[in-house]
């Protein structure tokens, strides 16, 4: 029993430092400028298509459900007016980002990871260094660039629908008007409150982009290990995110209230 926890200790660390050195010649790569502007903008693409349909219907549903949920619980203590103010900063703070982010790794990052993958398991990684092509720099950087993008823009989009399923819920079911719907909203939200948000979803979108395409570039075993390696990707990314959710919650409460 001790030598199997010790042999999942020893694994644990030895990909926590692997993740790490990934990161860093990821990173020291962008910072030389080594980057490729139009595989970006096919990745900006790509990747922002791949997830922007079902974000969308989904925070539309998770504002509804949060309209719905928050007049029956503001109901008992008399405070229904507050239902727009608390479906807003609910979407901002915490669900926009954090639905966003898992949404984005189960359809784009899982995407990234395959795509990797299978070219590993081909060989094609293997042939761009034959072809003296840095595979880091070729298949890397720009997933990584455009993730960082792509994620915050999704994230603020899935925050205004979201808000958009409150409002059509408070008019219809609680007949309260859209103006004051929108400008109760609209005071509610803190520059503190969206900043924050934002902020955990590029952490979020770095996590993604690291972890897909080290998964990616580490997938063997054939098309069984692409299935293997992309579900280990978005799981790890999925319980990173909502770990590192808590302390960036806690981080930005404590210096900025």
């Amino acid at each position: 029993m001790l030598r199997r926890l010790g042999k999942i200790f020893m694994d644990f660390l030895r990909n926590s430092g692997q993740i790490i050195l990934f990161f860093l010649q990821t990173f020291s790569l962008i910072v030389k400028g080594k980057i490729r502007p139009h595989q970006i903008i096919k990745q900006i693409y790509e990747l922002g298509v791949q997830a922007f349909s079902i974000i969308s219907v989904a925070s539309f549903a998770t504002g509804m459900v949060l309209a719905v949920q928050s007049a029956v619980i503001l109901s008992r203590f008399g405070a229904r007016q507050y239902i727009s103010r608390l479906v807003g900063l609910a979407l901002v703070r915490e669900l926009g980002p954090v639905l966003g982010s898992i949404i984005f790794v189960g359809k784009s990052g899982a995407k990234i990871s395959a795509e990797i993958g299978a070219m590993s398991v081909n060989e094609q990684i293997m042939a761009t260094r034959t072809l003296g092509i840095d595979p880091m720099d070729f298949f890397t950087t720009s997933r990584v660039i455009a993730c960082l993008i792509v994620l915050p823009i999704l994230v603020f989009w899935a925050e205004l629908v979201g808000i958009l399923g409150g409002l059509l819920i408070a008019v219809l079911q609680e007949n309260v008007s859209a103006f004051s719907y929108m400008h109760q909203t609209y005071n509610a939200i803190r520059m503190v409150d969206f900043g924050g948000g934002m902020l955990k979803t590029v952490f979020f979108s770095l996590i993604v982009g690291i972890i897909c395409c080290y998964k990616g570039f580490n997938t063997k075993g054939g098309s069984i290990g692409v299935g293997k390696y992309t579900t280990e990707a978005v799981a790890l990314c999925t319980i990173l995110i909502i770990i590192s959710n808590f302390l960036l919650t806690k981080l930005i409460i404590t210096i900025w209230g």
